[in-house]
């Protein structure tokens, strides 16, 4: 009796320190990097939703998290050009929707510049200048396929017709405009944090 009481004591005492041990932390994948990174955008939800599937690829990497998200800009848009000339008759267009692929094409020029700019900063391992210009150019690329964006959808401004086509035509490239603001931001924070490392 009195050997199962001293027993009972002795696996009490060690109860407490047992039940205070912190749990082991789940093994990170990116998912709180991407999380983290996604809050210095200005579509933070819109950001992490789209780019938290390539965690396991991306993991802590800066640079691959902005060339992942400028590769899914670009994926995104080749994909809305596609979908609007199936949609809105290919051979003979309104202006307004012809002038609007044109911008669109142009946008994907310029995704398709900061990409190529991108990989070769991986294997560039020059100055603090020339990372600068590299990344200055990766910036130009993206704000000009933004601006090729906003002028798309500028475009149907003075369309005063019954449709759903400029409603959807917007509201679509306008998914595309938030993708490309994304993705320029999360550019800038790799750029910002490899100038100061």
């Amino acid at each position: 009796m009195m050997r199962s009481i001293l027993l009972i004591l002795l696996l009490s005492s060690l109860l407490p320190p047992i039940l205070t041990v912190d749990p082991p932390l789940p093994s990170s994948n990116g998912s709180d990097f991407i999380r983290t990174a996604c809050k210095t955008t200005l579509y933070p939800d819109l950001c992490f939703s789209t780019l938290s599937s390539f965690a396991n690829s991306i993991q802590n990497d800066s640079n691959r998290l902005a060339r992942v998200a400028i590769s899914l800009t670009l994926h995104n848009t080749l994909h809305l050009i596609s979908y609007l000339q199936n949609a809105y008759n290919r051979d003979h267009p309104t202006p307004v929707l012809r002038d609007c692929f044109e911008n669109l094409k142009d946008a994907v020029d310029d995704m398709r510049g900061s990409m190529k700019q991108m990989k070769e900063l991986v294997s560039a391992s020059g100055s603090v200048e020339s990372f600068r210009f590299q990344m200055s150019n990766v910036k130009t690329w993206l704000s000009a396929a933004l601006t090729n964006e906003y002028t798309c959808t500028d475009g149907f401004k003075d369309v005063h017709e019954d449709g759903s086509i400029k409603d959807d035509v917007c509201s679509r490239v306008d998914v595309v405009k938030k993708l490309t603001s994304n993705a320029l931001a999360l550019v800038n924070r790799y750029a910002d944090e490899s100038v100061i490392h």
